[in-house]
């Protein structure tokens, strides 16, 4: 038993105009959370980042200690996240840094994703970026 949390950021240019979604469900599909946020000038990578931080900021306030499951289409994330990849961005080090520190003593599943597979998550970025 546990949640699945599905985000993804965007920027519309490398940087650009960026936003994040982020949409949380329990073990039932029941949502229990879902976010658009507007990042103002952002890169891709530092807005995939962001959605990130901001589950894990709401996993972190309500206290959730099941088992969570972390999707991603950003295989730069994920990976970073999982350990198999280095974090070389200096912009990234220090999101990557405040991830970390969120998900310390909690069981974590990264999981990547196809695009297609993050749909509401995707949505809810584009509409952070048409909504700002």
């Amino acid at each position: 038993m546990g949640i699945k949390v599905f985000t993804d950021g965007g920027a519309r240019g490398n940087p650009g105009i960026a936003g994040y979604g982020i949409y949380i469900e329990d073990e039932n599909k029941k949502t229990l959370f879902e976010e658009a946020k507007f990042l103002g000038v952002k890169t891709n990578n530092e807005a995939e980042y962001l959605g990130l931080i901001g589950a894990l900021t709401w996993i972190e306030e309500n206290k959730i200690e099941s088992e969570i499951e972390i999707n991603s289409d950003s295989q730069l994330l994920v990976r970073q996240m999982q350990g198999k990849y280095k974090v070389k961005a200096e912009n990234l080090k220090k999101l990557w840094l405040i991830a970390q520190n969120l998900s310390k003593n909690k069981k974590i599943i990264y999981k990547e994703i196809k695009r297609e597979s993050n749909s509401r998550a995707d949505a809810l970025a584009n509409k952070a970026m048409d909504n700002r």
